[in-house]
């Protein structure tokens, strides 16, 4: 069997309603070689049975017998995927046309890419955390890791894990996830762009994501306690990524 030129990885919980028309969003863009790794953290519908009931052998199904959160879950999905380009998905968008190929090219010359997003069925712009109009991604910024980083950590970058994707390499940078990481997984893969500078912004809106109450990502301001945790756990992520980097250099 020849190996794959793409994986996309999704993480599922309770999707049942939403995963079918995002399934296949995404095999319209995949060639016939390329793969779909999709586990299913112990859901209590049945979104794994309709994973399973598209009958594409392209998509492979790993039940979890127990649930670990989507960081885990997401983090699971990566160490099974075998392609060279490793896309991310969430269970309930829809990928547009022109996606897969886009950020394909993308990767050849870098690590991370990232993309913008639209809504579906609604606004094309997303408001950001301060009142920005229309929270993106520009192109200008992808050689710019430093106000990057400085965005991260200030909850003003609007790196998406649904809109991203890595090459393979820069998973031995990103795996293991640490063990203090439990949200905010999208983050930790744009720090390692960032800060291995192979980071790439495309200002296309490549996925329309559906917004209903049982998004991970909140669509409300957290309380100020929730932000300093998380604000806290990003700065210790890179260090983290640093060290990584510093020591991948020394090997």
């Amino acid at each position: 069997m020849r190996a794959s030129t793409i994986s996309v990885c999704m993480a599922t919980y309770n999707g049942a309603a939403y995963v079918e028309e995002q399934l296949v969003s995404i095999l319209e863009q995949l060639g016939p070689h390329d793969e779909v790794v999709v586990v299913d953290d112990a859901s209590k519908d049945a979104t794994a049975d309709v994973v399973a009931g598209i009958g594409d052998p392209r998509v492979r199904l790993e039940r979890a017998s127990v649930n670990r959160g989507y960081v885990r879950a997401f983090e699971a999905t990566l160490r099974l995927a075998k392609g060279r380009y490793v896309f991310l998905s969430d269970q309930d968008d829809v990928w547009l046309p022109g996606r897969v190929d886009a950020m394909r090219k993308a990767l050849e010359e870098n690590a991370v890419v990232a993309t913008n997003l639209t809504t579906l069925g609604g606004d094309d712009a997303i408001v950001g955390p301060f009142g920005q109009p229309d929270w993106r991604l520009h192109a200008a910024d992808s050689g710019r890791p430093c106000r990057n980083v400085l965005g991260i950590l200030a909850g003003n970058r609007p790196y998406y894990g649904c809109a991203m994707a890595v090459r393979r390499d820069a998973l031995d940078l990103a795996l293991p996830f640490p063990a203090f990481l439990d949200e905010s997984h999208d983050l930790w893969l744009a720090l390692v762009g960032n800060l291995s500078r192979s980071m790439r912004h495309l200002e296309v809106r490549s996925i329309a994501r559906r917004l209903h109450s049982e998004n991970q990502t909140p669509n409300r301001p957290r309380g100020p306690l929730t932000v300093l945790r998380s604000r806290l756990m990003l700065l210790r992520a890179t260090f983290v990524v640093s060290r990584r980097l510093m020591t991948s250099r020394k090997a």
